[in-house]
């Protein structure tokens, strides 16, 4: 699998909402100064957006969002009112228009959809924490920083509680880290040895589906495969399969677990892989999927050396 995964927006401040810091102003709660700040770093993204956003409906999705709802536009309104943005956003920065011939106007923007599209997607990234999120003071965030305005809290404050928050989350993710890595010891202990599972030195444990009889692999080469990666609990993360689509990838490219997995394999092949936390994505992960220290499964089909 390749090396590269989607990052989800803030998840590693959201975190550490409940970091301790002491409020200036009694009127705010911890929670509402905590989604406040976040907010503040919301809105910093959406200061290209602020001019064709119109506030309420980006409200009204984001509450969606959080309370599990349905995208609120269709995929081709979606991709309609995205490229409409994308296209006001380059003129307001001078920058060439794209889809228009130079020195054109772009057309305007539906903002209630605009509102949808963005609420919709930051409400779906900050869906882990929607418990601790105080969504009026998160939306008043946004506002002020998206357009330039005053915020509510000092600014020594502000710095206060994201460092309070940056410490919690890296608190937090220390000890995910190693509860994954202790999860992902313990089911490889009782994995080991049972009936058909093999082990490599590295600590890589694998299985063979099907055989297959070509060549293997090197290090050095491109390989064409179809794959399914699970978490130890079933979770699917990325697959080919549902795709339809084979991947193509050079050896060198990918999890240390792989270079040395698919090198067993013949062509035409089929393994599956259990790849512990070291040998896969360490202790960052890969967000939003993968967590920390995480052992990971997969099921590989090896098509074709390039």
């Amino acid at each position: 699998m390749l090396n590269t995964m989607r990052a989800g927006l803030l998840l590693a401040l959201l975190a550490a909402f409940f970091a301790p810091v002491r409020a200036a102003d009694p009127a705010l709660s911890e929670r509402d100064r905590t989604s406040y700040v976040v907010g503040l770093d919301v809105g910093r993204s959406l200061t290209q957006v602020a001019p064709d956003l119109d506030y309420a409906t980006f409200e009204a999705a984001l509450a969606d969002a959080l309370a599990g709802g349905e995208p609120a536009l269709d995929e081709t309104e979606r991709q309609a009112t995205g490229l409409a943005l994308a296209q006001r956003i380059s003129a307001r920065s001078g920058r060439p228009v794209p889809g228009l011939p130079p020195g054109s106007e772009p057309p305007p923007v539906d903002k209630a959809k605009v509102g949808l599209l963005v609420g919709g997607d930051i409400g779906r990234q900050l869906l882990p924490m929607k418990d601790e999120i105080a969504l009026p003071a998160l939306v008043r965030g946004v506002r002020s920083a998206a357009e330039g305005g005053t915020p509510e809290i000092a600014e020594a404050e502000i710095e206060a509680i994201r460092q309070s928050m940056a410490d919690r989350a890296r608190l937090q993710a220390a000890n995910a880290a190693e509860a994954n890595r202790k999860a992902g010891a313990d089911f490889l202990a009782g994995n080991r040895g049972k009936p058909g599972v093999f082990a490599t030195a590295s600590g890589i444990q694998y299985q063979v589906e099907r055989q297959g009889q070509g060549p293997r692999p090197r290090a050095t080469d491109r390989v064409r495969v179809h794959y399914r990666g699970t978490l130890l609990d079933g979770t699917e993360f990325d697959s080919s399969y549902s795709r339809n689509t084979p991947a193509v990838f050079g050896l060198d490219q990918v999890i240390a677990g792989w270079t040395e997995g698919l090198q067993l394999m013949p062509i035409g092949g089929k393994y599956r892989f259990w790849i512990p936390g070291d040998l896969a994505y360490g202790p960052r992960g890969s967000p939003p999927n993968i967590p920390p220290n995480a052992t990971l499964v997969f099921d590989v089909e090896l098509l074709d050396i390039l």
